[in-house]
């Protein structure tokens, strides 16, 4: 019973940010996300690719949803200094 209680109190955490520029013909996208694993781990799920087309996807896992949290914020930071925007 207290793992099914402790599942449910997990929020699911997603960003969705985009990058376009017309001159250049780039649409991209870049999805952030944290998730609970099977094993009790906390995985960082990064997606990215043109918009419209399937993108490549890697999960990152860390020990607790502080750590991910964390590297949430360090990849939002890149994203952003890069010319990404929240959709």
């Amino acid at each position: 019973m207290d793992v099914a209680r402790e599942t449910t109190t997990v929020k699911l955490q997603m960003l969705v940010l985009e990058r376009r520029d017309e001159g250049c013909n780039m649409a991209r996208f870049y999805v952030l996300a944290i998730e609970p694993t099977l094993f009790g781990d906390t995985a960082l799920i990064r997606e990215w690719g043109r918009i419209g087309a399937n993108g490549r996807r890697r999960l990152d896992l860390h020990a607790d949803h502080a750590a991910a949290v964390e590297s949430l914020d360090v990849w939002l930071t890149r994203k952003v200094a890069r010319g990404y925007r929240l959709r």
